[in-house]
């Protein structure tokens, strides 16, 4: 449990200002268009629906090669070529919906029932300033659902080959969730009066969303999504995919098993620190729309494991590397996590975890969480920071003192290694790490003229100590 000392941090208490709440009470307010506007966000809901349909396509059944017609006249077949792979392959059949429903359904009944670490969140400005608590029982709910599947499958009642096998029909049911839930959750919440920051303009509204603290009794549904949906279908179809290999070569590939590896790494450490998701931009101020919802139903898991797709469709010889890469591959990715030795993975776990457990402290929350692994330097001691007129204090110590982002580094660094796991096989498995880095680099835009408007000088007072954004001393 959580332990509060009468809302004190360091000897002082901290508050929200009068200046800082006219602030928040102007950023809680629609002022401009975000992504392009209507039009924008218009071409982003058809346009990644069909790009994610093209990139199966060309791994699935053009040896991972980026196809395109061969002369104007083939405009046409080739387009009638890729609707029969749609058609036939990634249709949304009853057995998509039935596996990938009963997840949806397993993991809410586990969010429910399964007692949890109780976080509180930071105040929310559209609720009066009010914290709401979070039962943070991802990580025995992720273990709970490992168990039984391998229950499902040893017993043959659900083979996991099944789900690497039926990845184009379980691709299709993802879309129509997160379609179905992000205009859902927008009528809901215009239903009930919950819609907050809106534009007027619906398509805009679905997409940025409209509710911002959706829950279903305890779960919070954001915070639930956000590491039960993706991320155990990321790691479950790398699974997937070692089974498909196993059985039809009797091994599996140091390739597919490094991203089994991988995919645990993250998954547990996503679970691990959620206590740390609620003080996070996404749970106090990103609100639950199609931007968030179809990403975490259906973008992460259909789109970040490209390299899982192509090794259990592919021959082995056509991604084997040399005994020394594998040893490099398979070192740095264990040094990450167990020994600290290199910086960037140590950063991603750490540098969170720093910064949430900072703002914990300042509502005068002093006992943390401690899930497996722990790293050392997750709490910096006697920190020092930036006190703003808002009230909120910004943190230069730590992994903070050299970089304003130093989490999205790391974070696109393993990225980039969930391509490479390949080679030059193909360069579609690369789209989640030139994704990612474009998604980053916006975000943070967001992010820092947000804090611009927030903090005012003060923020330039911060930016004037810590000075580089990403990369320290390069960028």
């Amino acid at each position: 449990m959580r332990q509060r000392t009468n809302g004190k941090a360091n000897g002082a208490t901290v508050a929200v200002t009068d200046v800082g709440r006219k602030i928040d009470q102007k950023l809680d307010q629609h002022s401009e268009y975000e992504f392009g506007g209507p039009w924008g966000v218009l071409a982003i809901m058809t346009g990644f629906p069909l790009l994610m349909y093209y990139l199966w396509v060309c791994l699935w059944f053009y040896d991972g090669q980026l196809v395109h017609p061969t002369s104007v006249d083939d405009i046409k077949p080739f387009l009638l070529r890729i609707w029969n792979h749609i058609r036939e392959d990634a249709s949304p059949n009853l057995y998509a919906w039935k596996v990938y429903s009963g997840n949806i359904f397993f993991q809410l009944f586990l969010a429910a029932v399964i007692p949890g670490f109780q976080q509180e969140g930071l105040p929310v400005p559209s609720l009066g300033y009010k914290t709401l608590m979070y039962n943070c029982n991802a990580l025995p709910s992720l273990y709970a659902t490992m168990i039984t599947a391998a229950g499902l499958h040893y017993t043959g009642v659900f083979r996991l080959t099944e789900i690497i096998d039926n990845y184009g029909h379980l691709m299709s049911v993802a879309m129509i969730w997160g379609f179905a839930v992000s205009f859902g959750m927008y009528f809901i919440a215009v239903a009930t009066g919950t819609q907050l920051r809106m534009s007027g303009n619906f398509l805009y509204d679905v997409f940025m969303g409209a509710s911002l603290n959706p829950r279903i009794g305890s779960i919070d549904l954001k915070m639930w999504a956000e590491v039960r949906i993706p991320w155990v279908i990321v790691f479950f179809l790398a699974v997937s995919g070692g089974c498909k290999q196993y059985e039809e070569l009797g091994y599996v590939t140091p390739n597919m098993a490094f991203m089994i590896l991988a995919t645990w790494l993250y998954l547990n450490a996503c679970g691990k620190g959620e206590e740390c998701i609620p003080q996070t931009w996404d749970m106090y101020h990103e609100k639950w729309g199609f931007m968030v919802i179809f990403w975490n139903f259906a973008g992460v898991p259909f789109s970040y494991v490209y390299s899982v797709v192509y090794m259990a469709s592919h021959d082995p010889s056509k991604y084997q590397f040399s005994t020394p890469t594998y040893v490099i591959l398979y070192s740095t990715l264990l040094a990450a996590y167990f020994m600290q030795v290199f910086v960037f993975n140590t950063v991603w776990d750490t540098a969170m975890a720093q910064k949430s457990h900072f703002k914990m402290q300042l509502q005068g929350i002093t006992e943390f969480r401690k899930a497996f692994p722990q790293l050392p330097w997750n709490t910096v001691k006697n920190p020092t920071f930036v006190q703003t007129a808002h009230g909120n204090r910004l943190l230069t110590s730590g992994w903070w003192a050299h970089s304003r982002k130093p989490n999205y580094v790391a974070d696109w660094t393993m990225s980039f290694t969930w391509g490479a796991v390949i080679g030059f096989a193909t360069p579609i498995p690369y789209f989640y790490s030139v994704f990612f880095i474009t998604v980053l680099i916006h975000r943070c835009g967001r992010d820092f003229e947000r804090c611009s408007v927030k903090y005012g000088k003060d923020w330039e007072r911060y930016c004037s100590i810590v000075k580089y954004k990403f990369i320290p001393g390069i960028f």
